[in-house]
């Protein structure tokens, strides 16, 4: 009996050794994935913005995004239905039309979104791409206050440290851009840095208001991740056609939709609207001091590719901003001390890790959650969450929602 105890402990415990092995591998595959997911989207949407030659709508790009998110929500619902079409339109019915009064709900913060992808395009169009990733941290910032103000949530006396220092490191980077005037802006008639920083600056602010807000209207709802996606995605997809008429309506009839697409565009359309369900399937191996530094990581990435790709200048005073801003990113994803209070997720992938409450259905899921417990919707793309739902907020989860499928937990961040 003794030798077969030992035989069996040596057994599991090679077992073990070889998951902790597959499992750092994961975490190595994971942070390659998160960096380059954050710093491919928003280079790439620079480079074709700044490509010589016709220049595509913004706005349609943006309304064929949210049509394939919507597509590709709806593909997975008919597939969690085991491909039953009728029972697949009955529930979507069900979900969408006759509990209208939910639908409704998400009209503001899918306005928000809508507005917010719009401005990005705007932004990075007219703002060196290692500037526009080191401001769009701000992110962080107006999602803490929002949801300060708005949750009643508290903060760590680390995390109000970090928040200021990253305001103070953005400030830094844009009194450099200030003196500087980068010559690829400054030298460019189609290009304005003032307009790009307000497009970012507002694109913050309605980040951290719109995921804090569909975070208050979530709370005792049913619903899936998938269907709430699908509604977000209905009212995107109808918002943005409004903006496209009205922006470009005119020149869209004379040149068509895809006017100006090239395989590079569609390359673009396809990372925003894909890219974050890749990053849902490697996040969970992930914790939040890993999607921290991925975070961090991708900073200096988009730094260095924008010096070989745009000319991009760094000098000492953009150093220490951007410095103070990849420490402030990492500073905020560190966990809390044991005891602390929740604390306030940002709609990037930096939040604070805590532990998962010990209800019923919480400990039934259990063995699926990774280390921090974030619900991010399939529709997150490179921080632009679509929804958000914070640790706080699993107490007020009801128990049908968390069993609703299984499937949907391999979003959990």
């Amino acid at each position: 009996m003794t030798a077969e105890r030992h035989s069996q402990a040596a057994e599991e415990k090679a077992v073990s050794r070889g998951q902790s092995e597959v499992n750092r591998k994961l975490k190595y595959i994971s942070l390659a994935v998160l960096v380059v997911q954050n710093a491919s989207l928003i280079l790439s949407i620079r480079y074709v913005r700044t490509l010589p030659g016709d220049r595509f709508f913004a706005t349609s790009a943006v309304v064929m995004a949210e049509v394939l998110k919507v597509l590709t929500c709806l593909l997975i619902i008919l597939l969690q239905k085991r491909c039953n079409v009728k029972q697949t339109l009955l529930f979507l019915v069900d979900s969408i039309v006759f509990q209208y009064k939910d639908t409704l709900k998400l009209a503001v913060p899918s306005l928000i979104y809508t507005l917010q992808n719009n401005l990005q395009y705007i932004a990075i169009s007219n703002l060196p791409a290692a500037t526009f990733q080191v401001t769009y941290q701000l992110k962080i910032l107006t999602t803490a206050l929002f949801s300060v103000l708005m949750l009643r949530k508290s903060l760590s006396r680390v995390q109000w440290v970090s928040l200021l220092l990253l305001f103070a490191g953005v400030a830094i980077v844009q009194v450099q851009q200030e003196g500087k005037k980068e010559a690829s802006v400054s030298d460019s008639s189609n290009q304005n840095y003032t307009v790009g920083l307000v497009a970012v600056v507002i694109s913050c602010l309605s980040s951290g208001f719109a995921g804090v807000y569909f975070e208050k209207i979530l709370k005792g709802s049913s619903a899936s991740v998938w269907v709430r996606n699908v509604q977000l995605g209905i009212f995107g997809t109808a918002l943005g056609m409004l903006g496209l008429w009205w922006n470009d309506g005119a020149a869209i009839a004379e040149r068509g939709f895809l006017f100006g697409y090239t395989d590079m565009v569609w390359c673009v359309i396809f990372n925003q609207a894909f890219g974050g369900l890749l990053v849902a399937v490697v996040v969970k191996y992930a914790d939040n001091i890993l999607k921290g530094f991925a975070t961090s990581f991708s900073i200096i990435v988009s730094t260095v590719m924008s010096i070989y790709l745009f000319g991009f200048h760094v000098d000492l005073l953009f150093t220490a901003g951007a410095g103070l801003v990849i420490g402030a990113v990492y500073m905020y994803s560190l966990p809390k001390a044991a005891g602390g209070s929740s604390s306030s997720s940002s709609s990037s992938s930096s939040s604070s890790s805590s532990a998962l409450p010990r209800t019923a259905a919480g400990a039934e899921m259990e063995a699926f959650l990774p280390k921090s417990h974030t619900i991010v919707s399939v529709l997150a793309v490179s921080g632009v969450q679509l929804a958000e739902l914070t640790q706080t907020s699993w107490n007020s989860v009801p128990s049908e929602a968390l069993q609703t499928d299984r499937r949907v937990f391999c979003l959990l961040l």
